[in-house]
């Protein structure tokens, strides 16, 4: 009997596989041209007056390469980069634990900014700004404060959702970069990069279909080229095709343009239980049975650039373009 390969194991796998897919060096990050010009000036004028580089804030969707940016400086920088996330910073002591642990020059990357702990927020603000931490010891009238210099070090932070870092911590960032989605033709010489870290042979109108199902995300572009491997190699097919590539979306319930099902949910509940909108988002969230904050941060910013969702004062309303890709001539009324 075949004994099954245990899910975790799966999953370390596949992370393993992450990691192998992402750059290692500038030449090997395709896309984003702006920002990199951005931090290639910021690096080599902190490398010529021999100091740390400027704090940065990374904004931008899931998957875009905030996290791969982090590390590419620290490597240019010759330094080492330590990660965490906002919610893993809970109090304090959290944050004077780890940037009294940095060694001079040091990165150290926070993931999920915007969930940062407001309290843990301000106890930063004098270590980004002078280097300094100010500690309360102990409670009431004995309660004394202790302060901690530090070393030169470098915070950089990435957030998805922008509007949620509060004015304050904005403002001590020395520059603020978006990454946008990526252009199709990066996407599609992202895929065959990947492509040939892991040895797959892809065809080239396989890699354009790949690319356009890959919301313009270099992460879900490598997922999906991992799902039509597998679907490759579970029926032997020694390369991956058109028709490998159309078999596995359609597993995935992913259609040409990349919206998955939970997209295609949102835009027909807009259109047929809201008539097109305008449409507030808790109601759409909850039609979904979805939090409003997943609706807003994961799906319709992939929808608002497809132009299929706008944005109003009044609430939502789903575009012709929208009943058009679902085949919806007007409102509620089948081609």
């Amino acid at each position: 009997m075949t004994q099954k390969t245990p899910i975790k194991e799966l999953n370390a796998n596949d992370e393993g596989l992450e990691l192998a897919l992402r750059p290692t060096a500038w030449e090997d990050y395709v896309g984003q041209e702006k920002i990199k010009a951005n931090l290639k000036l910021i690096m080599q004028a902190a490398k010529g007056r021999s100091e740390s580089c400027d704090h940065l804030l990374f904004c931008g969707q899931a998957g875009l390469g905030k996290t791969t940016l982090a590390y590419l400086i620290g490597k240019e920088m010759g330094v080492n980069v330590r990660a965490t996330s906002g919610p893993a910073l809970e109090k304090a002591g959290d944050v004077a634990a780890i940037l009294s642990n940095l060694e001079p020059n040091e990165i150290l990357f926070i993931d999920e900014a915007h969930r940062i702990n407001k309290l843990v927020e301000e106890v930063m603000y004098p270590a980004l700004e002078s280097r300094r931490l100010h500690l309360i010891i102990g409670k009431g009238p004995s309660a004394r404060t202790l302060t901690l210099e530090l070393p030169p070090f470098t915070l950089i932070a990435a957030t998805t959702r922008t509007n949620l870092i509060s004015s304050p911590l904005r403002s001590r960032f020395g520059a603020v970069l978006r990454l946008d989605y990526y252009r199709l033709e990066d996407v599609e010489k992202i895929i065959r990069r990947s492509a040939e870290i892991l040895k797959i042979k892809i065809a080239p109108e396989a890699v354009v279909k790949l690319a356009r199902a890959s919301r313009f995300t270099p992460r879900v572009a490598n997922r999906l080229l991992k799902r039509a491997r597998d679907y490759a190699q579970v029926y032997k097919r020694d390369v991956i095709d058109e028709e490998v590539v159309q078999k596995t979306l359609q597993l995935l319930e992913i259609d040409k343009l990349g919206l998955e099902q939970t997209d295609r949910d949102l835009l027909t509940t807009i259109i047929k239980r809201f008539n097109g909108g305008p449409v507030g988002i808790k109601a759409i969230a909850a039609a979904l049975n979805d939090e409003p904050d997943a609706v807003e941060e994961v799906y319709e910013p992939f929808l608002m650039s497809l132009g299929f969702l706008e944005r109003t004062q009044l609430g939502r309303i789903a575009t012709e373009a929208a009943y058009k890709h679902l085949g919806l001539s007007s409102r509620n009324t089948l081609i």
